[in-house]
């Protein structure tokens, strides 16, 4: 990928919803066209320190992104202040 963000922006691959909750019921496909709320991160900007290549994230649900499509592949570009945490 010949992509890097700049400053503190990230770039981040959105994870597929789930349709079917743990118990078993199916989330209708309007409920689910709402932004994701979790991805994986893809590509950093240069002064993004507390984030590395590879970490999963949680965003903010109505964050400021971009939606860029690169290779055939979607992903979001945002600033790293907009990401709430890393998981472990």
């Amino acid at each position: 990928m010949n992509f890097t963000p700049t400053g503190s922006r990230v770039l981040l691959k959105v994870q597929d919803q789930e349709t079917k909750t743990a118990s078993g019921i199916y989330i209708p496909d309007n409920a689910s066209q709402e932004k994701p709320q979790t991805a994986d991160v893809v590509a950093i900007g240069c002064t993004v320190k507390d984030i590395k290549v590879g970490d999963k994230v949680m965003f903010a649900k109505y964050a400021d992104s971009s939606s860029v499509k690169i290779d055939e592949q979607e992903y979001l570009v945002l600033r790293a202040k907009e990401i709430i945490g890393i998981f472990n």
